[in-house]
């Protein structure tokens, strides 16, 4: 592996053929995307095999006293069962492209929208607003949004092959 100076910046590690090693902030990330993958992918799969799943979305729905955006559930209570499932296979997409770094940035904002979402109205009568479990995954996406799968990624391999052919990744 790599070492990385005082500024951040790279050396190149003689064991590698002269490729960058990973700089300390982009190992930061991996831990944050490996943990949102997970969760968000098994959240997914915990809805999806549930026997009880969507029949109880609409009962959820109507439980739910306040919300800070009332029109995302009257939304959703349109048809409760398609957006349970919709939810669904949302965190599942989520989870599986951040544990793949595939399209990262697209990814880290889907799940920035579903733990809003969440935020606004399942966990938005949790108070003080510190114990709801939706704000951490919310700002969680934040960092993974901004710099995206660096390393250890499909947008890695896609990048470096990209870069050898002379095309950019992302616009």
């Amino acid at each position: 592996m790599g070492l990385t100076d005082h500024t951040g910046g790279t050396r190149m590690d003689p064991g590698e053929g002269g490729q960058p090693a990973p700089t300390t902030s982009q190992l930061a990330l991996l831990p944050l995307r490996l943990f949102l993958g997970v969760t968000f992918a098994y959240a997914g799969i915990d809805k999806l095999t549930d026997p009880d799943f969507p029949a109880s979305m609409s009962d959820l729905l109507h439980s739910i006293p306040n919300a800070a955006a009332p029109w995302l559930l009257d939304l959703a209570l349109t048809n409760p069962e398609a957006f349970g499932y919709g939810i669904a296979l949302g965190e599942l997409a989520v989870g599986i492209g951040a544990l793949a770094g595939l399209l990262m940035r697209l990814v880290a904002f889907g799940g920035l929208l579903i733990s809003l979402s969440f935020w606004l109205t399942v966990s938005w009568d949790v108070g003080p607003y510190y114990y709801s479990q939706d704000v951490p995954y919310l700002m969680a996406w934040v960092p993974l949004l901004i710099a995206g799968a660096q390393i250890y990624s499909l947008d890695a391999v896609v990048g470096k092959r990209r870069k050898r052919s002379g095309r950019r990744l992302y616009g």
